[in-house]
């Protein structure tokens, strides 16, 4: 009796190569990018104190200020040629922020995609008014640094000129008459207090900082440093517009 042998089948046809495995694209885990998120926030918050430390001479009087200027375009030299240092942290700064940018996004993109199904009730969170601004606070300080370079930097777009001294820019800058760009000015230093303060409390949190006194404690010094920032850069437009600079 014959018995019919079963054929066995062919999963593939003769000659055929199987496709390679596309790579896979190297993420930054989150970690990483809460650790650029600090490292360029906390860069960036030493530079505005330092900046804004530097504007306060305009109260010592003119000559200090400008001094205090044409030092920091002296800084590096004779190794690097005038006014280097200022572009080089200008880029760096630059730099600086389009990471902390960059990390914000990323991070809020995966969460978004950790939590595709929206709440059908979400309870409301007990943020502050700076956590719910975060993103259109970004974008006024971006904008912000723009202007602020254009102006009283380089004087592109102020009254004065960009050959004028740095005291005179600012008094310029800061004129009655330009009341819409002291305006901006306010609206943007007030931004970037709400960011310090929402983006050190964060940091607490993320550093593992849970208790109840520990949070008080972070929410104090955040609304505290940043009280003092907003008052320190407040401080000189003020001033111009009352008459007491200028």
């Amino acid at each position: 009796m014959a018995v019919d042998t079963p054929i066995p089948k062919t999963t593939k046809a003769a000659g055929a190569t199987a496709r390679p495995t596309p790579p896979k694209s190297v993420r930054p885990s989150s970690v990483v990018l809460k650790l650029i998120m600090a490292a360029s926030g906390a860069l960036l918050v030493f530079f505005l104190f330092a900046h804004a430390a530097g504007n306060l001479k305009i109260f010592v009087g003119e000559s200090d200020f400008n001094h205090y200027a044409e030092w920091l375009r002296e800084l590096g030299t004779p190794l690097l040629p005038h006014a280097w240092f200022l572009w080089i942290q200008r880029v760096g700064l630059l730099v600086a922020i389009g990471l902390h940018i960059w990390a914000a996004a990323a991070l809020t993109i995966r969460a978004k995609k950790a939590r595709p199904v929206k709440y059908a009730h979400r309870p409301k969170v007990q943020g502050s008014y700076a956590a719910r601004t975060m993103r259109w606070g970004g974008v006024i300080i971006v904008l912000f640094v723009i202007w602020h370079i254009l102006d009283l930097t380089l004087g592109k777009v102020n009254p004065a000129g960009g050959d004028s001294a740095p005291s005179e820019r600012v008094v310029e800058g800061f004129a009655p008459d330009r009341w819409y760009v002291t305006l901006f000015y306010v609206l943007a230093v007030v931004a970037v207090g709400f960011h310090l303060r929402h983006g050190i409390w964060s940091a607490a949190r993320t550093m593992g900082q849970q208790t109840i006194k520990g949070e008080r404690r972070a929410k104090a010094i955040a609304l505290t440093l940043s009280v003092i920032l907003v008052a320190m850069y407040l401080s000189v437009p003020i001033a111009v517009l009352t008459g007491l600079v200028g």
